[in-house]
């Protein structure tokens, strides 16, 4: 018979081969596991559409920075998109009528930067509404639309045309003083 610290060694020895052994196979099942998954992912990705490949949706924070603290200036009208509460101020204003709206506005993981406001004129008062659009980058250029099926449309180029709707934002409150004109125009003739 072998002395006793023998067998106690060929029993540690079988316990470690046995714990390789189970480790080995888990490793290999889950080897197995993980690489048809990447298979089916770039398999999808090769047969997504070609607009799908060449079109991404800027984040929330690359929305933000287009828009905050910027006043988007219109034909016959502006509106301010505050920095820090997301405040939104705009105001219209044609031959013989003003009008001019508060709330606020948001950006979305999904591209799209959504405004909310109600609009008041001389007699008229409305509801808070929702209008949103969304943003693609495409070809380095940000392209917009309205929502939910407006035309998509130059946004912002790179490097900039004339033509991009971008130029027509200017940095900070810059029509803060028309907004404030109209608004008094209105609540005074109330």
């Amino acid at each position: 018979m072998p002395p006793l610290g023998v067998d106690r060694r060929r029993c540690k020895e079988r316990r470690r081969f046995a714990s390789c052994t189970q480790l080995l196979f888990i490793l290999a099942l889950c080897g197995q596991m993980a690489l048809p998954g990447t298979a089916h992912a770039a398999a999808a990705k090769d047969s997504a559409p070609a607009e799908a490949n060449t079109a991404n949706v800027p984040t929330a924070y690359e929305l933000q920075l287009l828009y905050a603290d910027r006043t988007w200036v219109w034909k016959n009208g502006a509106a301010y998109f505050a920095q820090g509460n997301r405040r939104l101020e705009a105001w219209t204003s044609g031959q013989d009528t003003a009008s001019v709206a508060e709330g606020r506005w948001l950006v979305t993981k999904e591209g799209k930067m959504c405004m909310e406001l109600a609009w008041r004129s001389k007699g008229y008062t409305g509801k808070q509404n929702r209008t949103c659009y969304s943003h693609r980058i495409q070809g380095g250029s940000i392209e917009q639309r309205k929502d939910p099926d407006g035309e998509w449309y130059s946004f912002k180029r790179s490097p900039e045309e004339p033509s991009d709707e971008y130029r027509k934002f200017e940095a900070g409150d810059t029509k803060g003083a028309q907004f404030e004109e109209a608004r008094k125009l209105i609540d005074s003739k109330n």
